[in-house]
């Protein structure tokens, strides 16, 4: 019975690990788009001066 419980575990924690995994990368995806979009509009609108939209 113990070995199937930590089967179970196991099996839980990996899919829980791969969801997680998952979601991460669509958020890493997202926060690119996000950058690279912010980087053109800086690069279109930056006349000589400093054309951020962000403060880093």
């Amino acid at each position: 019975m113990v070995p199937l419980v930590l089967v179970l575990l196991l099996a839980l924690l990996l899919f829980g690990l791969g969801f997680a995994l998952k979601l991460l990368w669509w958020v890493a995806v997202v926060v690119l788009v996000i950058w690279l979009v912010g980087f053109l509009v800086r690069s279109t609108t930056s006349s000589g001066g400093r054309g951020r939209w962000y403060r880093w």
